[in-house]
C-alpha cells in the first residue's frame, strides 16, 4: 500500500448520491473532503474569491469556471501534506487541466446511471424554504401532503427540481463532465459504478479506497 498522499475526485450527475459517498469516506479514512460549499463559506467570509462569485450568483447566472477553479484550489494549497477527497471537482476540462497541473490524481470515481432514473428521483423532491428540510414524495413524504412535519408550514417544490430543470441539469451534467471523465479514463485512474443505493455502492468504494490508505479504525488498532 503507497505511503503517498492519497488525492481523490468523487465525480456524478445530480441524484447520485455522491454527497453521502463522500462524507462516509472521510469519516473511514480521515480524508479532508473538499466541495463546492467552500464557495459559500467563502461568500459568507466575503473574502475576495467569494465576492467575485456572490456578483455572479446574484446577477443569476453561473460563476465562472476561473473563479471556482481559483477558489479550490486555493483550498488544496491551504491542505498541504493532507490526504484529500474532491466532491464533484473538476466538472469542466478547464477545471481539470488546471488540477492536472499541481497534482496526479491518484483515484476516480464516478456513477454511471441512466438519467431517467435520476429524473425520477429527483423530481419529487419538495422543501421547507426556513429550515431547507428535504422531504421526497416517494421515499420520505410528509405526514400531510405539501405541509412541513414540524412547522405545519406549507412547502415548496424549487425550480431546479422540477422536472424540466432537472431534465436540463443532467444533460448538462453529461456534455460537460465527459471530457473530464475520458481524461481521467485516460490516466488509468477511472473507477465506475452502476447503482445508486448507498449499501450496495459502499463495499466497492470502501474496498478501492482501502487499497490506497489504511482505513482509521485499522490505524487505531496498532
Amino acid at each position: 500500500m503507497t505511503s503517498k498522499l492519497l488525492q481523490a475526485v468523487i465525480l456524478g450527475p445530480p441524484g447520485s448520491g455522491k454527497g453521502t459517498v463522500c462524507q462516509m469516506i472521510a469519516q473511514n479514512f480521515g480524508l479532508q473532503h473538499l466541495s463546492s460549499c467552500h464557495l459559500r463559506e467563502n461568500i459568507k467570509a466575503n473574502r475576495e474569491v467569494g465576492d467575485m462569485a456572490k456578483k455572479h450568483l446574484e446577477r443569476g447566472i453561473l460563476v465562472p469556471d476561473q473563479v471556482i477553479t481559483h477558489l479550490m484550489l486555493l483550498e488544496l494549497v491551504s491542505r498541504s501534506g493532507q490526504h484529500w477527497l474532491l466532491d464533484s471537482f473538476p466538472r469542466t476540462l478547464v477545471q481539470a487541466e488546471a488540477l492536472d497541473k499541481i497534482c496526479d490524481l491518484d483515484l476516480v470515481t464516478t456513477s454511471n446511471i441512466p438519467f431517467e432514473t435520476l429524473k425520477d428521483r429527483l423530481s419529487p423532491r419538495w422543501i421547507h424554504p426556513p429550515s431547507r428540510r428535504v422531504y421526497h414524495m416517494d421515499f420520505n413524504p410528509p405526514h400531510v401532503h405539501g405541509i412541513d412535519d414540524i412547522t405545519g408550514e406549507a412547502l415548496i417544490q424549487q425550480e431546479e427540481d422540477q422536472p424540466e430543470a432537472v431534465a436540463a441539469r443532467l444533460r448538462w451534467y453529461k456534455d460537460t463532465v465527459k471530457p473530464v471523465i475520458e481524461l481521467c479514463k485516460s490516466r488509468g485512474v477511472l473507477h465506475q459504478f452502476s447503482r445508486m443505493e448507498t449499501n450496495k455502492i459502499w463495499p466497492y468504494v470502501y474496498t478501492l479506497f482501502s487499497n490506497k490508505i489504511t482505513p482509521i479504525k485499522c490505524r487505531q488498532a496498532f
